[in-house]
């Protein structure tokens, strides 16, 4: 007993070609899963190396100095913080305060110094960080603006993105690099803000999207047979 197999030319091709690109897609996904797992790896290597320079992070791009962390000497300009409005534990809202921070070398960066509570808004709640301080924190490209995201409320100085350019141009200051520097847990005096609020997570699902595809290549495999043994042209004779 032999098996019998008469595929039909014009569906194999069909086949064939469906089958390709989801294997296609399948081994794009598992390259992609490469690359994830390397970008990982990188900012893992970034949150726990030692901080470094003003000077040096200036001098590498801002892409390459995602997640690095830094050293910085010099004063807040507490006269322009700027609030960026998000949700804490239990919906509660909360702001995250952006400070300018001028540099001893002369440049200016904006600081996200960590999150205060609402009834803390007003500087006069909190004890200031005057005069010469040194801090560290990491090095943010945050993300522009949306469509959808609200007009900040400038007479309040309350934004609803990190609108680096907006609130650079708002307070009149010029920033050494389109970045945010996110504090470290580093105490505040008085308690307030509380720094430490970087957030690494990346969306890491390329494997179970590879084994999607290679399935449905498999499932289409399937189909293929099935329908070639109910028009009996695979068969056991």
């Amino acid at each position: 007993m032999a098996l019998r197999f008469r595929p039909y030319p014009g569906v194999t091709v069909a086949v064939l070609i469906a089958a390709a690109i989801l294997i296609g897609l399948g081994v794009w996904q598992l390259q992609r899963l490469q690359w994830k797992l390397g970008l990982i790896a990188e900012v893992n290597g970034h949150m726990t190396a030692a901080p470094i320079s003003l000077d040096q992070a200036l001098k590498t791009s801002a892409d390459a100095m995602q997640y690095r962390r830094v050293a910085l000497e010099g004063r807040f300009d507490n006269s322009k913080e700027a609030y960026v409005f998000t949700t804490g534990e239990g919906g509660a809202a909360v702001y995250h305060v952006l400070t300018p921070f001028l540099a001893s070398d002369g440049h200016t960066l904006l600081v996200d110094r960590g999150f205060i509570p609402k009834d803390k808004l007003d500087p006069a709640t909190r004890t200031p960080v005057d005069g010469v301080t040194q801090l560290v924190g990491v090095w943010r490209v945050p993300d522009a603006p949306g469509v959808f995201t609200p007009l900040p409320d400038t007479a309040h100085r309350i934004w609803y993105s990190r609108d680096l350019k907006g609130i650079a141009a708002a307070d009149h200051i010029r920033l050494a690099a389109p970045v945010l520097i996110e504090a470290d847990a580093a105490p505040n005096p008085g308690g307030w803000p509380k720094g430490g609020q970087t957030v690494v997570s990346f969306r890491n699902e390329h494997l179970s999207y590879a084994v999607t595809w290679f399935g449905l290549a498999a499932g289409l495999f399937g189909v293929y047979l099935a329908y070639h043994a109910s028009k009996g042209r695979l068969r056991w004779a």
